[in-house]
Formats: C-alpha cells, sequence, structure tokens
C-alpha cells in the first residue's frame, strides 16, 4: 500500500495553520534582520561609524541573546500552557514588534531597530518550544521525519522568502524604508491570523509551577536532558549545527561583497541557494529515511558539511584571484564569472547536507524525550542553540580580527566540524552504526519492508528471524524503527568490521551450552534485563546460518526466555538474501557477485505478534516459512 506524501499533512488543519505561522515568523524574522544588514552592510555611513563586519555580526548576537535569557522560560510556559492559546500570543507580540521596527525605519533610528531586532529574538525564544513540542503531539511517530521535513522546509523558505524581499524592498528609492516597515506589520498580521487557525493542543504539565529564575531553571533543563545520553548529546549536534549555520552565514554579505565584488544582489543569490539547499535536504529526509527517524542521515549530513565548507574555501580562493580588484557585478554577472557556479554549489550542497544533518536530529529528540518534558528540553536545547551562536558571532570576530580572511573562517569551521562530529560520534557509535547501516541498504541493497508497524514503536518484545547472512542484523537493524538488541554467536564478535557494528549495537554475545555454559546463561540473563528494560530483542531460532537456503529448525531458547519474560513474540523472515557474498551459498563466488547485482532486491516481512502463552518453537518455525515464501 502506498504510503501518503509528507506534503499531504498541508492539506491537514493539525498542521496546516502550525505550519504558515511557523512560515510567516521565519519570513518576518529574516524580512526584518536582512534588510537591517544590507542597509548595514551598503549604506553604512547613513546610519553608523561602526565597522560594517562588526554590525554583521552583532546583530545576529543580540536576535539570539534572548534565547539564552528566556529559552527556560519559555519551556516552561509551553508545557504549562495550552499551545494555541500561547501561539496567539506570541503573534501579537510580533505585531508590536513590527510596529516598534516601523517607527526606527520612518525616523531613521539604528537603535530603535536594534532594539526591534532583541524583540523579535524574544518573539522566536518564546515561540520555540512551541514548534517543536507541537509536531509530537499531533503527528503519529511516522509522520515525525516527513513533518519536521516540511517544517524545516518551510521555515528555510521563509528564511529565503524574507531574506530576498527583504534586501530589494530596503534599497528601493526613495521609499524603500517605509515599504521594509509596511510589509513587516502585514507579514505580522497575517501570521497572527494563521494562528487562531491552530487546533487546540493540551498542556501536558498543567499544574507546572513556574520559576522566574532563568538560571536556575536552565540549569535545571539541561541536567535533566543530561540524563538521556542520546538525547542530550543529540542537542549538543543540533547546537553544533547553528554554530556552524551562524558562522557561515553570517559572512554572506561581507563575503558578497568584497571577495565576490558584488552587489546586494549577490549577498540574495548567495542566500537563496543555501536556503534552496537546506529545503531540498530537509525534503529529501522521509524518502532517504524510509519514513522512519532514520539518525543515520547525521553522520552523512555531518561528512557533507564539512567536504563542501573546505571547498568553499578553495573555491573563494580561486574565484577571487580572478576577478579585478575594484569591479562592482550584480547576480547576473557574477553567474558568468569563471568559479562562481563552483562555490554556488558549494553553498547549495552545505545547505542540503545541513538537511540531512538536523532534520533526523529533532525527530530523535521528540521522540525519545519525555513528552510530559518535552517543551523545556526544546527549550533546554535553545539554550545551548543561543549560547552556541553567540559563541560562533564572537569566534568569527576574534578570527577577523587577528586577520584571517572570511575564506578561511569558512576553511576553520569546516574543519572543526570534523573534529565535533568525531567527538560526537565516538560518544554516541550509535549514529555511526546507523549510517553503515544506512549506507548498506541504499549501495548495496534496495530492502522493502512489508507491514512494518508491527514492530510497536515502545515496550518489550521478541524479534525471531532466520538466519540467510552475516549481514541479516544489520539489514533488520536499518529497516526497524527502532534499536534492536540482537542475540548473536560470539564468534562474529570476533569479525573485524561486523565485530565493531554488533559491539557497538550492544548486541548480546551467546555460546552453545557444551561450548560455553558460563555465556550462555549470562546471555539469558542480559536478554530478561533488556526485556525488563523496554527493548527489543532479537534472535535467530535456528543458531547457526543456513547451508542450504531453507530455514533450519528452531531450538527451544526462545521458549526459554519468554517462559522467563512474558512478552509477546513477533516473526520475521528475510527474503533475497541467500546467495550473498556473505551468506554459505557454495556457489561460485563471480556468479554469486554477477546474479546478484548492486542494488539487489531484499524484503523483510514482519508477522503478527504471537502471545507469550501460545509460543513453540515449530509453530514460530511455521510462520517464518510462511513469511519468508518461497523467495530465499
Amino acid at each position: 500500500m502506498s504510503q501518503p506524501n509528507q506534503f499531504s499533512l498541508l492539506k491537514q488543519r493539525r498542521f496546516a495553520p502550525f505550519f504558515w505561522t511557523q512560515f510567516l515568523g521565519a519570513f518576518n524574522d529574516n524580512l526584518f534582520k536582512t534588510a537591517l544588514v544590507v542597509i548595514i552592510t551598503f549604506d553604512a555611513l547613513s546610519w553608523t561609524t561602526m565597522s560594517p563586519s562588526l554590525v554583521t555580526n552583532l546583530i545576529p548576537g543580540l536576535f539570539i541573546l534572548p534565547y539564552v535569557l528566556f529559552s527556560a522560560t519559555a519551556g516552561q510556559l509551553a508545557d504549562k500552557f495550552e499551545k494555541s492559546g500561547l501561539t496567539r500570543f506570541v503573534k501579537w507580540l510580533e505585531v508590536a514588534i513590527m510596529c516598534v521596527a516601523g517607527i526606527g525605519w520612518v525616523t531613521h533610528h539604528l537603535w530603535l531597530l536594534i532594539a526591534a531586532v532583541v524583540g523579535m529574538g524574544v518573539h522566536s525564544t518564546l515561540f520555540g518550544p512551541v514548534k517543536y513540542a507541537y509536531l509530537p503531539q499531533q503527528l503519529k511517530p511516522e509522520e515525525l521525519i516527513g513533518g519536521n521535513g516540511v517544517t524545516e522546509m518551510g521555515t528555510f523558505v521563509g528564511i529565503l522568502m524574507g531574506e530576498v524581499l527583504g534586501a530589494v524592498l530596503v534599497v528601493q528609492q526613495p521609499h524603500g524604508l517605509v515599504l521594509e516597515a509596511a510589509a513587516t506589520i502585514c507579514v505580522a498580521a497575517l501570521g497572527l491570523a494563521a494562528a487562531y487557525r491552530i487546533p487546540h493542543s493540551p498542556a501536558p504539565a498543567p499544574d507546572l509551577k513556574i520559576s522566574w529564575n532563568f538560571v536556575g531553571e536552565s540549569i535545571r533543563n539541561i541536567n535533566f536532558s543530561r540524563k538521556n545520553r542520546t538525547v542530550f548529546l543529540s542537542m549538543l549536534g543540533n547546537s553544533w549545527f547553528w554554530f556552524y549555520g551562524a558562522l557561515v552565514l553570517a559572512q554572506f554579505p561581507v563575503y558578497a561583497k568584497d571577495y565576490l565584488h558584488g552587489d546586494h544582489g549577490a549577498f540574495v543569490l548567495l542566500l537563496t541557494i543555501f536556503s534552496l539547499g537546506v529545503g531540498s535536504g530537509s525534503l529529501l529526509c522521509e524518502r532517504l529515511s524510509g519514513r522512519k527517524v532514520e539518525i543515520g542521515l547525521v553522520p552523512f549530513g555531518s561528512i557533507g558539511l564539512t567536504v563542501f565548507g573546505i571547498d568553499l574555501y578553495f573555491a573563494s580562493l580561486a574565484f577571487h584571484a580572478n576577478v579585478a580588484a575594484g569591479v562592482h557585478l550584480d547576480a547576473f554577472a557574477l553567474l558568468a564569472q569563471h568559479g562562481m557556479w563552483r562555490i554556488l554549489f558549494d553553498v547549495l550542497m552545505i545547505g542540503m547536507f545541513g538537511g540531512f544533518f538536523i532534520v533526523p536530529l529533532f525527530a530523535l529528540i521528540q521522540l525519545r524525550c519525555d513528552p510530559a518534558h518535552i517543551s523545556r528540553t526544546i527549550a533546554g536545547m535553545n539554550i545551548l542553540n543561543a549560547l552556541f551562536m553567540v559563541a560562533a558571532a564572537g569566534l568569527a570576530i576574534v578570527l577577523l580580527g587577528q586577520g584571517l580572511s572570511i575564506p578561511q573562517l569558512f576553511l576553520v569551521t569546516a574543519l572543526l566540524n570534523a573534529v565535533v562530529a568525531v567527538y560526537i560520534f565516538s560518544l554516541v557509535p550509535e549514529f555511526l552504526m546507523r549510517f553503515l547501516a544506512w549506507v548498506l541498504i541504499h549501495t548495496i541493497h534496495r530492502v522493502h519492508v512489508v507491514d512494518a508497524e508491527r514492530i510497536p514503536a515502545e515496550g518489550a518484545a521478541v524479534l525471531v528471524c532466520n538466519h540467510v547472512s552475516y549481514v541479516d542484523a544489520i539489514v533488520i537493524m536499518a529497516a526497524a524503527p527502532r534499536p534492536i538488541r540482537f542475540v548473536m554467536d560470539h564468534r562474529i564478535f570476533k569479525l573485524p568490521l561486523l565485530g565493531w557494528i554488533f559491539r557497538t549495537a550492544r548486541a548480546i554475545p551467546i555460546a552453545p551450552a557444551k561450548e560455553d555454559p558460563w555465556l550462555m546463561e549470562k546471555a539469558y540473563v542480559d536478554i530478561a534485563q533488556a526485556l525488563h528494560e523496554g527493548e527489543l530483542v532479537c534472535i535467530f531460532p535456528e543458531g547457526q546460518l543456513t547451508r542450504t537456503g531453507d530455514i533450519n529448525d528452531f531450538k527451544g531458547g526462545v521458549a526459554k526466555i519468554v517462559e522467563r519474560t512474558k512478552v509477546p513474540v513477533i516473526p520475521m523472515a528475510l527474503r533475497g538474501l541467500w546467495g550473498h557474498l556473505l551468506s554459505r551459498n557454495h556457489d561460485n563466488v563471480f556468479e554469486r557477485v554477477f546474479r546478484k547485482g548492486l542494488r539487489s532486491r531484499l524484503a523483510l516481512a514482519v508477522g503478527t505478534p504471537v502471545a507469550p502463552q501460545d509460543v513453540t518453537p515449530e509453530d514460530l518455525k511455521r510462520r517464518v516459512a510462511g513469511l519468508r515464501g518461497d523467495w530465499k
């Protein structure tokens, strides 16, 4: 049965009004901020005596300062109060702030505009926890990746449109400032109208007592999130993305002017390409992940951020050396310059791989954190985001002050990304392990999962499957919507790459009783503990790889496990792996390679759960054989 497209959510009231509210908010933020940055960069002398580079790094820092001060309070408010009403309050605040900004534009008052920047930072701070806590409340788990992808796409398209319109409106003579003021107020009013269509979303913790001590509450939020290691490190990964993005994007105005020798249209072109990259990457996440939270995309995204960040440095040097000093080019003239398409491709890829990086992290945080604490978790993440972005602005100011060029700053950022990625993935190897599994089923194999929804989204269960090859567990791991503890023959752990993957996946080693009775008993204890903690455990009851392609008799271990733990058993069957290079098929190796070929088709069929009192090895074998059919 075909799955509904992620864009179908835009036709549903549980998602569409929320989407347009956040889209218009992102649009207005950037309609305002970009106009201010452009006017400071290209008309600095009529507004301030400060360096344009200093001001363009200062404005993003001031915008995210409220995240540090008010995120803890915002998270509590989002958990305590119903979300649609809270959203309407935030949008009324946006209307008021844009009216203040309008006065600043008309009176040519820079510090009034900077005050509005801080005000929009407050607006975004209050809306952030509501935004990401609303999605898991309204969407099913299998819709989270698609919903987050559409939301991130909408956010960056809104950013793009706001940046383009802001850069175009503000330079229109003689009425550009008035047009900018009117546009921001109108967009704020449209966002308010959309907010009144958002459906009722109950508060998860209505009895929560608000603590106004933002320092103490911020520390408590972060400490609470640290109890869930995967969630906390996902928060750090998310914050690192905003560090990377803030460091790169803040340089675009001066980079466009001084290194590309362009006008404000060159700046708009860079923003357009970057935003299209993030939007397309965010949308591709659902297709690449198979409608589940696939954290294997995170290392993939991180690799791209480093590779194309480094290439942007070299592309910038080559371009700058080939353009005569004193030349000023518009966007169309830039496109005709040798090397410009390489720069634009790098910017597009940085945005796209950024989408691959951030969307699964958002979905993972939403799925795995405590539902009653989700807004405060998001608030804690926003605090970290703010601190990282302030650090990015500070680092940029320091490094540029020490004489580094903007292309060199791009290079430093890309290299830092590689160091941070290695650090995070060493702390949580699940990311890298899922990446390897994801690569396997998207390069060498094409895996179709039948009735994947029968694997429970939460709670303990035992999965049983036929055993065809050494990569069975990796295929199941990549196809499953949540982590699985595999029970594996202890000898597999001695294999160089597979052993590392299975140890990282916290697989449980087991040995026959006649070979190592202590290890066998320990395996049963570890299995019972994992099931007691609500995890999924997968075993291969045949006890060994098939040598003929047929399913061997199931051993009695599964009955022993169920007798101890009383959890349901879910039969599964792998189809198409017989003949794989890592199976025990004795046909000629070259024949097997060409017979299967690259992108060979596989399937994983999931059966209906079997109650613990009905479990027998014979019945489970019959069910698995029926699921597999004749396709070995």
